[in-house]
């Protein structure tokens, strides 16, 4: 899938023949990164990681297909490669792009934490700097009421 980017923040311009359903935003996104290594490579930058090698380590993926993410991602505009502080290496890093999903993680991970394990089963936790749990994030809108699929609609193009 190819795709042009025309701004500083990223955006896609002209639709691509390849996306799954070119009006839908969801659609679009997964077709970026929704399979289950592009949005573990994301999760564990979030998480410091930055060398091939860590994020093998770290996911357990096979060398093909992390090297096969990390292009699509870097491509995508989610990651950028840079030489590491030692000059030696390149590194991984999120732009502000990738730094984005950082909500639909969190969002991921709390619907993870409520039905993806065992009442009383241990998982990690996710923590604020002060170590506190992350509160769970809930849409609401511009009044202040907790939306659901119940109380919103898609305004389609077509």
């Amino acid at each position: 899938m190819v795709s042009k980017r025309n701004s500083p923040g990223g955006a896609m311009t002209s639709p691509d023949p390849g996306w799954t359903d070119p009006d839908c935003p969801v659609a679009r996104t997964l077709d970026l990164v929704g399979d289950r290594w592009s949005l573990l490579v994301i999760r564990d930058a979030m998480d410091g990681a930055r060398s091939f090698t860590e994020f093998q380590r770290r996911t357990g993926i096979a060398r093909n297909i992390l090297t096969d993410r990390l292009r699509k991602l870097t491509a995508h505009g989610l990651l950028v490669q840079r030489a590491a502080p030692s000059g030696r290496r390149q590194e991984y890093a999120l732009t502000d792009a990738g730094r984005d999903l950082f909500p639909v993680v969190v969002t991921l991970r709390q619907w993870g934490e409520r039905h993806a394990f065992a009442p009383g089963e241990a998982h990690s936790t996710l923590l604020d700097r002060n170590g506190a749990v992350v509160p769970e994030l809930v849409p609401t809108s511009a009044d202040g009421t907790v939306l659901d699929a119940e109380s919103t609609q898609v305004h389609k193009l077509r």
